[in-house]
This record gives C-alpha cells, structure tokens and sequence, in this order.
C-alpha cells in the first residue's frame, strides 16, 4: 500500500515537466483542497438555517430555572475544561483527543436534556443520523482508497498517485460530510417529491432572488427567513430525481419519506442521500484528479517561486518551555529518577570532579594547567558576557541567544546612542538544559538555539569527539591568535542529575557551541584577564560547593598566579549568600574559606545563576571587613521566571550588610506576576489534568451513588436549596471518615504529600496546618463536584429523562423511526449487513453506544439504590464508576487546577514560600537578561545588565541573513548579519527592544571606593 514502486501509465507519457519539477519527492504534495470544499459548503448550510434556529430558539426558550441552571453549569464546566484548547497549538495530539472527547461527552448529555427538544432540534434523530453517514462515508472512501492504490499499482494511473492518504485527512471529510448532511436533514427534512410536480417548477425558481427584478422580493424573503430557507430546501437541494430514471443504480439509493399519506410508494431519491452522494462524488473526483495528473485545484507554482514561498514558511522549530506539572511527561519521570540515583550513588560515593583530577594528575606536567587559561590577559581593552540557566524554552533561549551573538548591541539610553560590541567571552553559569541532562535536551534545547544565533564553522561536524582541544580554525596556532567569541561553561544542578555524563560529553569532549569555541576541558576553569582581573569558575556539583582537589587548583593559583592588587570575579552555579539566607541554611564552607583565608579582599564580584532573575546587592560601608563588594545574580538566560520580592529582604552575608541595588523584574511586578497561579494554572500546565482528576475521583470514589437527595428538592427556597446541599456535602465527608477505604486511603496519601510539599523551612507544626487546609480545600471541592453531578443525574431520573430504557436506547430508537423516514424497499441496508458479516449495523450499535453514557450511569445508579453495591457484577461496577469517571474528569480538571494555583499563590504572595513551584508552574518565557561586561583601559569594570521584557513567539527567515554574501568557508563571527532567525513582528524582534536594567562600575583600586551607578 505504501510502496515505492515506479509505475508507468499512460499520462506518464504527458509532457507535464514543468509540473514534474514541482512534484518530486523534494517537494510537498498539494494540499487535498477537497475538505475545503466540503468545509465551505457547510458554512453555507449554517449561514441560511442560523436565523431560523434563532428564531425557534427565542420562541422555544424552556422556563423551568432548573433546566437552564443546569445547562450554564453543564456548558460552564465544559468551556472551562476547553479553554486552555482554544486557538492553541500545543500538543495537538492531547488537544485534539479534548475537543473530540468534549463534543462526544457533551452530546451524549445534552440530548437526554428536554429543553432542545422544545426548540425544534431532535438531536436524537441527528446523532444516530451523523453517526450513519459517518460509519458509511468511511467504508466507501477506504473501500475506494484501496481500488485507486490497486490502480496504481498495476500502472493505470501516473506515478504521483502512490503517495498514500491521510487516515486523519479521510476521517476529517467523513465527520464534515456527515455534520452536512445532518444540518441538512434538520431543516429540510428528508422529503420525497412527488412525480407529479412539474420539473419546470422545480427548476424555474433557481437563483430567481438573484435577478435585478426580484431584488426587492429577496430582501422581503430575507426578512422572512423561514420562506427563504423554504426555497433554498426546495431548491438548491432537492434531490437529483427518482430511481426509475436511474435503472442501474435503483438497487443502490436510498428513497424518501412522502409528505402525506404512507401509503402512496415513492421511488423519489432522497435527498440526503443525493447531498452526500454529491460531497463524495466531489472528493473522489477532486483527488482522482490531484493524484493522477497532478494538478491541484489552484496552478503549480514555479520552482523559483516555491523556493521563495518555502523560505517565508520556514519555522525554526524551537521547544515549549518544560511542562514542570506534567502528569505524562516521560522526562519529568526520568529526571526524578535521574535525581534519586544522583543523590542516593554519586553524592559522596562517586565524584566526577575526583576523576578529572586523576586526569589531570596522570598526564605529564606540562599540561597539569589544564584548567587555567591566560591568552586574554594581553589584550588592553575587553568584553566578556554572562548568561546562565538557558537550555528551557527555545524561544526565550533564542532571544538570548540571537542578542549575545550579534557584533555589537546599539542602545538608545536617552541620549545620545550606545553600542555595547560582542564579547570576546561568553561565560555560562550552569543549568545547560531541562528537565534533565540527555543528548536530546542538550541538542534541541541548548545546541540548536545557539547554532541559529551563531553557526559553527563549515567543516565542523558536531557527530565528532574533540580528541585534541582546542580545535582552532585552519592558520591559527594558538589561542592568543584566534580573535573569535569563546565559550566557558560550569555545571548546574540539573547537569548533575546523571553524574556529569552529558556536560563532559557535549561540552569538555566538543569543540562549538553554536559559533563560539569551547577551549575547555574539565568542569571548572580559571580566566586570566587584561588589567589584573581573573575569573574563577567553580564547580559545586550537588553537595553546594566544591572540592578539595578544586580548592587545591584554586588556592595554588591564588598563590602563584594572583597578584596582591588583582581583582577577582568568583562564579558558581548557586547563589547561596540568597540561598542560605531563605533556607536557613550554611552551605560552601570550601568557597568562603577560599575567599575569606586566600583572596583576602580580593573577591570584587561574586556570579550566579540558578534563581532566574536577575538581583544585584551591594555591600555597605562599615568597620567590618568586607571579602566580598558585589553580588550578582542572572539566571534569565531561558528558562522560566524566579520571583524577585521573595528575596527583598536579604540583607546580610557572613556578617557584611548589603543593600539590594537591583532587581529585575521589579519586587511589585514579581508579586502581581504571581496572580497568574490562579488565573492560568491550568492554561499553562493542562498536562496535570491526568493527574488532578484521578486524585478527585478518588476522593470522591466511594460516595457514588448519592441515593437520598429528596431533602435537597423538596426544599422550597434557594437558601434551603443550598443550606441543604451543604449539610449533605458535610454527611458526605462524614461517611467518608467512618465508613470508605477508597476515598480515606487517598484522603490520608494525599495529606502526607500535601505536608511533605510545604518547604521544611517552615517549622512541623506549620507544616502540618499548611497542609491540612490544603487538603481540606481539595476535598471540600470533590465533595462539592460529586453531589453537583449527583443532582443532576437524580433529576434527569425524576423527569422521566434516564433510567428509562435501559442500555443501547438511541440504536434501538433509531431502528424504529430509520424505515419511516429513510425508506428501503430494495433492501440495500440489508444486503450491506450481509456483505460486512454484520460489521456494519454493529459498528453503528456501538458507536450510538458510546453516546449512551449517562443513561448507563443513571440505570446502574437506579439499580444500586434499590439493590445494593452487591447486585453488581464486578464488570458492572467497573462500566458504572467508568461512566462516572468520564463525567467528573471533566468536572474536576478546571477546578483541582484553581484551588491549586490558589494554594501557589497565597503561599507565594502572602508566606513567601514556594518560589520554585509556583513560577514554574506559569512556565513564563519573558524577563530574559544577560549581563555583559567592559574591562576599560583603566582597569575598572564596567557592568552592562540587558533584559528583554517580552520574548517573540513567532520567527521567520531573517531576509538579511539570506541575503548576506559569505565566503564558503567564512566564520560566521565575521558576519554582520549572524542570526539567522528574527521575530515575524519587527518591533518584537529582542534587537528592537532590548534595554539596559542595570549599569555600575566596579573599580580595579584597592579601596572600597564608591559604586557609580
């Protein structure tokens, strides 16, 4: 079916080079226009019955308040449960399976609701009919399918035809086919016309509102919609004519219902069969046509053309940012597996650290300064960028990305204008990729942003290991020569996670990142720097600090290499002077000792990243010694935003005050950021309704079924209504505690997390408060949901609405009116039974099956009632709490998200705790931020911070990066243009809006001299 095989026909011998060019195998077929089509065609039909449907629904409105309350909370939950679906892309699989699930749970409970039927609309009739149409269109198209592969295969058709369907594109035309005809059917009927209207007649009244003389008589039939929709029924749809002018296909029809009397037989088409006959007589000669010559419905366009329409449509395909609260993240599993064996293995047993260091001592001596490097230290001016935590979303690591490669940033600080040119260093400050280290994460979501932003040389080809670094460009013989951007990187956290595997792989065994050369071989470095600055870039692992083999390399260089009038910049992955202070904690007695006993002052500025903002503290003069003048923190290189106001108040580090110079996003911004928890929880993270509903089915497990809700409809008043609903939410709760398993045994599992979850900052007995309200609010709302769904089954119950058919009732209905109103005296249905060996009424029987959901639900629901949980079979009670489940999923998915996202905030805003959980859970891509650097001839340093408050989510093909003329084998550096990426809208472009946040000069002398900020 799907075989490559070169058949030769007769239009193969066609000459049609001009369309063969366009239709190789380099070039994507056209699009199957024949959905349009169909597509157009239905809004068509809905444009001429909407006013009709209006007007019966005005005239039709149902006024018993119960009905209608129950429809807005039926349709609410649903829309709410839709929501984070509509007009988005992001993971069209989960979104497509909502949308289909939506409709079909939605229809399934909305038919056995009476108030539709009050409108004029049987959606009975039109759901067993939909289904019908849908199961029959499938069979012929497939069955057709195969005939037309068949026919390529022998040779009878061109060669362009093998290409084979979309099972999605057929499935797609069957639903809109069978939505058509039922919109058809529900405003025109399926009436026969009588032979012995005239034909005249029937055909004299086409497009009549159309002339110029009868303008006025549209415009009156506009106005009555009813006699419009009369005459496109009559006209525009009426059916091809009857069987008898049809010999052959007599046997093969289906017939119409007469208006009168039953008893005259009509051999008229129906209609409905004539309009579905039609779409598929459409889409057959439609595709016949695409596959055999070639041609689409619109001319081919030149391959030049195609080229050009090609390279406006090319997207770069980056990452979404880390679905953190995803309940079917296989990564997210994998990372806290990866975690547990790092902590439980690595940490104190094994080290990689220890092994580079037996690497290092093993070879010979002449290269035991592997981690030291000094080829900047000559040049008279330099600039160096940090950037830390990237490797998350790819749009926010791109804009990054795209800035830090660029020759020079031009800024408009007011007046006049600025050029900041690229540094010849870009130091990254861990955390390379999320959730954790593997060779996909590291490619897509660290290699490729920055590949985009600066390509690697031609010839390098990022398959091969690095035996010999560094591997310098052809002509240049060392690094002091090669006057390229270059790349140092310590591990984070997060490249820990499989004992540093990944990180020496990609970064210590390759040689690029993107256009930057990575020199590096071990996870830690020292920089010497023009004008006596060093940089010292440390590894802290998971244990928050380093080594003694480090402290050896470190200290050794502080004696030998370190001047008593140089000036020192300290970078770790963490910032544990923010750290310590918010946990209560000491961590990196090996760093301070470092500082404090060898540095001596020395120290002027100390980077991190880890938390993703970006804040600057500034030590106050005092007395007291002062070992170090600067903390910096910028981790916006990517991934999602940290809060800034949860850390407002430190002040103090080993025993130095220190004043919070800046912050970015601002505290007050931080803090209304947060509001997002409850808004858009769940648009954020629609992954944890896999998990949020199983936790609210089994909390409320085993309260199903509620039998005895009289007190709550008999009252008179909706404050009895509700007085009472609550007392049966609070016995409820109390059966739940005296007499369930199900429910209590989740209740409790969920307790213990819930107080496990509050940070161990807080004391016990906070903890314990904290986490029973959590719960309490939880179960509060699946208590609530549960009675809510209850009610509304037990009235469906009394009105005679369910409960009273039994199982398969919309099958066995359709059966009984399906030969009134679609007559088949030559037996046509029953020959297709016969034919399938009955898999075609089956099929149907079980797809109506599948509508009847909450008559299932309310017969077993009745049957438990009066005979107990024990009358059940165990497959029964399993349909039973299925049925159920598929209801209060919906129901519960949009509430667990609020009252959680509530929970995030409260805790957030209000106990400053939880800054991790609850911004990583709105997942924001904006507020990114680099720092960049400036060593003046006088030996000071200047501190550039930039930031992008709002990232692009849409790029397209820079035209100047296409259009720049280059060498073949020319170093993308050397370009003007190095990006190859930029924003679909210009002014969103991260070039267009980027900004300085903070500036201030750090100065070389030994004085604690003044900050100029």
């Amino acid at each position: 079916m799907g075989s490559d095989k070169q058949a030769t026909g007769l239009l193969d011998t066609l000459k049609m080079e001009s369309v063969r060019t366009i239709l190789t195998h380099t070039y994507p077929y056209p699009h199957e226009h024949s959905r349009h089509a169909i597509v157009a065609v239905v809004v068509g039909c809905l444009f001429f019955i909407s006013f009709d449907n209006m007007y019966t629904f005005i005239q039709g409105l149902d006024s018993n308040i119960k009905w209608w309350s129950m429809y807005v909370c039926l349709f609410g939950f649903f829309y709410f449960f839709s929501s984070p679906f509509i007009g988005k892309t992001i993971k069209p699989s989960y979104s497509n399976f909502s949308k289909w699930y939506i409709a079909w749970i939605l229809l399934a409970a909305v038919y056995h609701l009476p108030s539709f039927q009050s409108m004029g609309v049987d959606l009975r009739m039109n759901l067993s009919l939909f289904l019908t149409i849908y199961i029959s269109s499938i069979v012929f198209l497939l069955v057709f399918h195969l005939i037309f592969i068949g026919l390529w295969y022998v040779g009878l058709v061109a060669r362009v035809a093998g290409k084979r369907p979309e099972i999605l594109t057929i499935v797609q035309n069957c639903a809109v086919i069978s939505i058509a005809c039922c919109v058809f059917y529900s405003h025109c009927g399926n009436r026969a016309m009588l032979r012995m209207r005239p034909l005249e007649r029937r055909s004299s009244n086409w497009f009549s509102f159309w002339k110029k003389e009868d303008r006025n008589m549209w415009i009156a039939n506009f106005l009555r919609m009813n006699e419009l929709k009369d005459q496109v029924c009559s006209s525009w749809f009426a059916p091809v004519g009857s069987a008898s002018d049809y010999p052959l296909l007599s046997k093969w029809v289906i017939y119409g219902e007469l208006a009168g009397s039953s008893a005259e037989a009509s051999d008229e088409i129906s209609p409905i069969y004539s309009l579905w006959a039609t779409f598929i007589g459409l889409y057959i000669a439609n595709y016949v046509v695409e596959r055999s010559t070639g041609w689409a419905l619109t001319h081919p366009l030149s391959v030049e053309e195609y080229d050009k329409l090609k390279k406006k449509q090319l997207k770069p395909g980056f990452l979404d940012m880390v679905p953190w609260y995803s309940g079917t993240s296989a990564d997210l599993f994998k990372t806290v597996f990866d975690l547990l064996v790092s902590v439980t293995v690595f940490v104190g047993r094994f080290d990689m650290r220890m092994m580079q260091a037996a690497m290092t001592s093993a070879q010979d001596g002449a290269q035991q300064g592997d981690p030291l490097f000094d080829h900047f230290c000559e040049n008279d001016e330099f600039w160096f960028d940090f950037m830390a935590d990237t490797g998350d979303g790819g749009n926010s690591s791109y804009a990054v990305a795209r800035l830090l490669a660029q020759p020079f940033i031009q800024l408009k600080s007011g007046d006049p204008v600025s050029f900041l040119p690229r540094g010849n260093l870009l130091l990254v400050g861990g955390d390379l990729a999320y959730p954790n280290p593997s060779a996909f994460t590291y490619e897509r979501r660290l290699f490729r942003p920055f590949e985009y932003a600066l390509q690697p040389p031609p010839w390098y080809k990022d398959e091969n290991i690095a035996v010999k670094k560094p591997e310098l460009p052809a002509g240049v013989s060392n690094l002091k020569h090669y006057d390229g951007p270059q790349c140092f990187l310590i591990p984070g956290n997060h490249d820990w996670f499989d004992g540093l595997h990944t990180f020496m792989r990609y970064i210590c065994h390759k040689s690029w990142l993107g256009g930057w050369l990575m020199p590096q071989k071990k996870s830690y470095f020292a920089l010497q720097l023009p004008r006596g600055w060093w940089i010292f870039g440390l590894d802290l692992a998971l244990h928050g600090d380093i080594d003694v083999y480090q402290f050896k390399f470190f200290s050794e260089v502080i004696k030998t290499k370190v001047g008593d009038h140089d000036s020192v910049i300290i970078m770790t992955h963490e910032p544990n002077w923010l750290l310590d202070w918010y946990w209560n904690g000491s961590s990196g007695k090996n760093i301070w000792h470092l500082i404090r006993d060898h540095l001596k002052g020395r120290c002027k500025l100390r980077l991190a990243g880890d938390l993703h903002h970006y804040m600057r503290h500034s030590y106050v003069p005092s007395d007291k010694p002062v070992y170090v003048q600067h903390l910096l923190v910028n981790g916006c290189g990517g991934a999602f935003l940290h809060p800034t106001h949860v850390f407002a108040n430190f002040k103090k580090f080993y025993g130095a005050q220190y004043d919070m110079k800046a912050a970015y996003p601002t505290c007050e911004d931080s803090s209304r950021i947060a509001l997002g928890n409850i808004l858009k929880f769940r648009k954020k993270n629609w992954q944890f309704d896999f998990i949020g509903g199983i936790i609210y089915f089994v909390l409320a497990f085993s309260m199903f079924p509620q039998c005895d809700l009289n007190h709550i409809l008999r009252e008179d008043s909706f404050s009895g209504h509700v007085r009472s609903f609550f007392i049966t939410v609070w016995n409820a709760f109390l059966y739940l505690l005296g007499h369930s398993y199900v429910s209590l045994g989740g209740a409790m599992l969920l307790l213990i997390v819930a107080v496990s979850f509050v940070p161990s900052k807080m004391s016990r007995k906070r903890q314990a408060i904290i986490g029973l309200l959590h719960v309490s609010a939880h179960l509060s709302a699946a208590l609530i949901l549960m009675l809510l769904l209850e009610l509304g089954v037990e009235m469906c119950i009394r009105h005679k609405l369910l409960a009273t058919s039994g199982y398969h009732t919309l099958y066995q209905w359709y059966r009984q009116v399906e030969d009134e109103h679609f007559p088949d005296p030559t037996g046509l249905r029953s020959r297709l039974e016969q034919w399938t060996f009955g898999l075609y009424p089956a099929c149907i029987k079980y797809l109506m099956s599948a509508f009847d959901i909450p008559e299932v639900m309310a017969v077993t629901r009745s049957n438990i009632c009066k005979n107990g949980i024990q009358s059940l079979s165990r497959a029964g009670a399993a349909i039973y709490y299925a049925s159920i489940f598929l209801y209060f999923w919906v129901f519960s998915t949009p509430v667990v998200s609020m009252v959680f996202g509530s929970y995030l905030y409260i805790c957030i805003n209000w106990l400053h705790i939880h800054f991790d959980e609850a911004f990583s859970s709105l997942r924001i891509a904006n507020y990114k931020s680099f720092t960049r650097f400036h060593i003046n001839h006088n030996g000071d340093l200047e501190v550039f911070t930039l930031a992008v408050d709002k990232v692009p989510k849409e790029w397209k093909l820079d035209p100047k990066w296409d259009g720049e003329a280059r060498q073949p084998q020319e170093l993308s550096y050397r370009r003007k243009y190095p990006s190859k990426w930029r924003a679909a809208v210009a002014h969103q472009d991260p070039l267009a809006t980027v900004r300085i946040v903070d500036h201030f000069v750090i100065q070389r002398t030994e004085s604690n001299g003044p900050v100029h900020s």
